[in-house]
Formats: C-alpha cells, structure tokens, sequence
C-alpha cells in the first residue's frame, strides 16, 4: 500500500464515505489508497473551540496536517435555523448536550420548533471545507444548501438532522435522496466541490 496523499480528518463513516465520494469525482487520478481517514491513525482528539464553522474546519485540518506531514482536509458543518438566529450552528453535533447524539439533537430541535409555523421554519446546512499542506499552505471554502424544517422526520437515509431537512425545490427530505442525489446538492459537495481544484493544484497523486 503506499503512503497516503490526503488525510480527511473525521472519525464519523458517514461523512467520510460522502467526502470520499465528492473529492474522487473532483481530482483525477485518485486512487482509494491516497486517501485515509484520521480514524485510521492514532491521532488525539481536536478540541474545536473556535467561534465559526471556518475555524473549527482549520483547527481539525492543522492538527492532523502538523501529526503526519500530509496534507490533511478538514470540514466543520451544521444546521443553521433562521428564526433561532443561526442555531444550532457549531453547536448542531452537540445541541442535545452530547455530541453525536443524532436523534436526541433532532427531537430537541423538533420540540423547541413545535409551535413555529411551516413558514417561519427556514434554514440552511452549512459548510465549511478548509486544507492545510504541511508547508503552512491553507484555504476554506463554504458551502450553503437553503431549506425548510419539517415537522417530523422523513427516510432512512443520510444522518443528523437529514430527516427533517427539505431541500429548496425539493418534495423529499434530505434523508429520502439517494447518496448521489444529496451528493450533487448538499453543502458539503458545494464546498468540497470549491475546495476540489485547490486540492488538485496543491497535493500531488
């Protein structure tokens, strides 16, 4: 096997399966050995105290590009909701208290929204994508996907608050696309989708 090119730098399979996906059909000639999740290396754990999604996608980026001597990508991501003035924002991962708890982050957001209205129910997914070379190179690039809030979860698909997402123009929840459809217009693909030629113009594969 030879030494990786590029390290994504997440421990969730999910998301690493969807950027795998979005970064292979933006640079050419890669191949599946060139890119490695941080999971896949004994690296601690990044406290992501940053104020924005920007900050929190370079800290994790730096972190992993300063252990290895790789390249290293890096996305911090979340919900935004208009009438919460931006919540859960960097706080969606943990907005039940604990991070990662998917359901209970969802039917928190559900109950305080449960009096709001379909109209007043607006939000966006939010991302922001940054790479760090090892040379002290660093870019960000933001993704946005406009929406709705439903009022319970639809699909089985996707994770985090994808159930409850309607996608402008779109009659099914985030969690009812298939990978490829979500793939073609979420946040994360518009990001990395942006970040994508950077990449190709920084690392070589």
């Amino acid at each position: 096997m030879s030494d990786p090119k590029l390290i994504i730098a997440t421990h969730n399979r999910s998301k690493l399966a969807e950027l795998r996906t979005i970064v292979a059909q933006h640079v050419a000639d890669l191949t599946e050995s060139d890119v490695i999740s941080a999971a896949e290396l004994d690296l601690p754990d990044v406290i992501e105290d940053g104020v924005t999604f920007a900050e929190n996608a370079l800290l994790k980026a730096r972190a992993v590009a300063e252990a290895t001597g790789v390249a290293a990508v890096a996305d911090d991501s979340g919900l935004a909701v208009d009438i919460l003035g931006g919540a859960p924002g960097i706080f969606s991962a943990r907005w039940s208290g604990k991070h990662g708890q998917d359901v209970e982050n969802l039917q928190l957001l559900l109950a305080q929204l449960g009096d709001i209205a379909q109209a007043h129910r607006g939000a966006q997914f939010v991302c922001a994508a940054a790479l760090v070379t090892p040379d002290g190179f660093e870019h960000v690039s933001e993704g946005v996907l406009e929406g709705e809030l439903l009022t319970a979860p639809r699909g089985t698909r996707g994770f985090g608050y994808d159930p409850i997402f309607l996608p402008r123009g779109e009659t099914r929840s985030t969690a009812e696309l298939s990978a490829d459809e979500k793939n073609a217009i979420s946040h994360r693909a518009k990001a990395f989708g942006a970040l994508a030629p950077i990449i190709a113009q920084r690392v070589e594969f």
